[in-house]
C-alpha cells in the first residue's frame, strides 16, 4: 500500500507520518510534499493508494491540485475546524480530520476508508467551491452495507428514517430497508431541514412522504407514511415538537 502526505508544516507532518506507520505498518510512506506545485508534479508522475492532504499549503489550497489534475484515489483532508468545510466533507462522503490530528481520529478515519471506500469519485473542484461560498452544504447520499455488498443511497430517495433501541434505519420510497452506521441525531444534523423532520425520538420522516395526517390531543399529529412504517402507531410527531412541525409545513 502506498501513501501519500501532503502537508508544508514539519513538525504536523513528521508527526502524522509517525502515527501513519504505527497504523499502518504495511504502507509505503512517500515523503510528505509541501506545496501544490510539488504536489502536482509528483501525482503527473506517481499514482499512490490513499493520500492525506492538509487544505491549506505554502502556496495556496490542496484544491487547486484538483484543477489540473484528476485524481482517482481517496483522500482523506486534515483541516483545522471550519463549519462549512467540515458539512462539505460530510455532504460528499470525504474522510477528513481536525488539526490537530490525534491518533484516535486518524485511527478513525483510516478504519472507516478500508471498510467503505468502494470507488467512489467526487468532484472535489465542485466541494471547494461549496467551502468558498459558506453555505449550508446537506448530505447527498448515504453508503451503505447490505450483506456483503456496499451501496449508496440516494437522500432524495429515502423516505424516513428511524430507530429500534440503539439500531437505526433507513426506508425508501421504493420500500427497501437499509441498516445505518451513525446514530439518529447525527444523521438529522447533516440532511436538509427544509426536507427532513424528526417528529420525534424514533422517527425523522422526509416531506415526501407525508400521505395524510390526522389532529390527536394536546397537539399531536398522526402521521401516515408511503411507504408505511412497520408500526404505523409510531409515527405520532411529539407533544414537543408539535408547534414546530407545523411551522414546518407551513414554511
Amino acid at each position: 500500500m502506498n501513501v501519500l502526505v501532503i502537508e508544508d508544516e514539519s513538525f504536523a507532518a513528521k508527526r502524522l507520518v509517525k502515527m501513519i506507520a504505527e497504523i499502518l505498518p504495511e504502507a509505503t510512506i512517500s515523503a510528505p510534499l509541501k506545496s501544490v506545485k510539488e504536489s502536482i508534479a509528483w501525482l503527473m508522475k506517481n499514482t499512490p493508494d490513499l493520500i492525506f492532504m492538509d487544505i491549506q499549503l505554502s502556496d495556496g489550497v490542496s484544491f487547486n491540485i484538483f484543477e489540473q489534475i484528476d485524481i482517482q484515489t481517496p483522500v482523506i483532508f486534515t483541516t483545522a475546524y471550519d463549519q462549512y468545510a467540515i458539512k462539505a466533507f460530510e455532504a460528499n462522503s470525504l474522510g477528513y480530520i481536525l488539526k490537530p490530528v490525534q491518533r484516535k481520529n486518524l485511527e478513525k478515519a483510516v478504519a472507516k476508508y478500508k471498510h467503505f471506500y468502494h470507488g467512489q469519485k467526487v468532484d472535489l473542484k465542485e466541494v471547494w467551491q461549496q467551502i468558498k461560498s459558506g453555505q449550508d452544504v446537506y448530505k447527498q447520499r448515504f453508503l451503505v452495507q447490505r450483506g456483503e455488498k456496499l451501496v449508496y443511497i440516494k437522500t432524495a430517495d429515502i423516505a424516513f428514517f428511524y430507530a429500534i433501541q440503539k439500531d437505526v434505519y433507513a426506508n425508501t420510497f421504493e420500500g427497501k430497508t437499509y441498516a445505518m452506521d451513525s446514530s439518529l441525531e447525527s444523521i438529522n444534523d447533516k440532511i436538509d431541514p427544509a426536507v427532513f423532520f424528526r417528529i420525534n425520538r424514533k422517527f425523522v420522516i422526509n416531506i415526501g412522504a407525508i400521505e395524510s395526517m390526522i389532529a390527536r390531543s394536546r397537539g399531536r399529529v398522526k402521521v401516515n407514511l408511503n411507504p408505511p412504517a412497520d408500526d404505523p402507531e409510531e409515527a405520532v410527531v411529539s407533544v414537543e415538537r408539535a408547534a414546530d412541525f407545523k411551522k414546518w409545513l407551513n414554511r
